[in-house]
């Protein structure tokens, strides 16, 4: 299990992780989302230990990560940016990694390698963007780690490869208790394969918490109201927004569906239909809550 308590990382005048207390828990796909300049590569930069915190900590199992080479072992990091030695060839690393992780699959490296179509004498600076994520998530998954720390890991990659990424993330939580924690700006990524969401907004978390309970707590409501009723008449709910077009109100309201919809039922609607949202719908919600709000960025 890593915990983080207090996280908090400066930049000069810029904070740009704010006292994060965070628990993320082995076996699930912890999913890190948030507005630009949020903090999610610096917070994972942090949990990986390439960056010291300025207060607070970072525990893998109550033991430190900052320059404790042991538990560095358990974690790989697969950064936005691609990082390999100068004029390596995808060999040269693989051979690199088994040296500092001992549990790493040589037999396998070879075959996804191949299964990639990716030659493993070839320089990886010649190689397009999507092709070195590829032989990242490939070191990655080869050596054998319990945590997989993924900064943007499916950008870059074309549809098909997402799926085949995300496929064998699934088998390796399945076979081995591997847990990643992806950060990523591309919410629909996240949502078919994530157990969990941190959402960060201005260097803080605004929630963490298994997405099906998010999804359970937000909703959305259209509906037709009888004349001289209104949505801000519905008191008993708690109501994040209010859209309307013509006589169809669009409503986002925190809650239980049962709850909602026994008071919207209550004023006896021409029409209602509680809508699932997705998960960027969510993430919208709540970041206009904390005043993020799109249309001040269009207008």
């Amino acid at each position: 299990m890593i915990e983080t308590k207090g996280l908090t990382k400066r930049f000069g005048d810029i904070v740009a992780v704010d006292h994060i207390d965070a628990t993320i828990r082995d076996g699930s796909v912890f999913g890190l989302i948030g507005t630009n300049g949020a903090g999610k590569s610096t917070f994972l930069r942090m949990l990986c230990g390439v960056l010291k915190p300025d207060e607070g900590t970072v525990a893998i199992d109550g033991k430190e990560v900052y320059e404790d080479v042991e538990v560095k072992s358990r974690f790989f990091y697969i950064s936005d940016d691609q990082y390999f030695f100068s004029n390596a060839t995808p060999e040269e690393m693989m051979k690199f990694y088994r040296k500092v992780y001992p549990k790493f699959d040589i037999n396998r490296f070879h075959h996804l390698m191949k299964s990639f179509e990716l030659d493993e004498r070839r320089k990886i600076n010649t190689f397009s963007k999507g092709m070195k994520k590829q032989v990242s998530v490939i070191c990655g998954v080869c050596a054998g780690t319990d945590y997989l720390f993924c900064d943007e890991t499916f950008d870059g990659l074309d549809p098909v490869m997402r799926q085949t990424v995300k496929s064998i993330f699934v088998g390796d939580m399945e076979e081995r208790n591997m847990t990643p924690i992806i950060a990523s700006h591309n919410l629909r990524e996240l949502e078919d394969i994530c157990d969990h969401v941190g959402l960060l907004h201005k260097g803080g978390i605004l929630l963490s918490r298994e997405l099906e309970d998010m999804k359970l707590n937000i909703h959305k409501i259209q509906c037709v109201l009888l004349p001289g009723t209104e949505p801000e008449d519905m008191k008993e709910l708690d109501i994040m927004k209010i859209e309307r077009r013509g006589s169809l109100c669009t409503l986002t309201v925190r809650g239980s569906r049962e709850d909602i919809e026994t008071v919207v039922g209550g004023y006896q609607p021409v029409f209602a239909e509680i809508i699932p949202l997705s998960l960027e719908e969510i993430f919208i919600s709540e970041t206009e809550v904390v005043g993020y709000d799109i249309k001040k960025l269009v207008l």
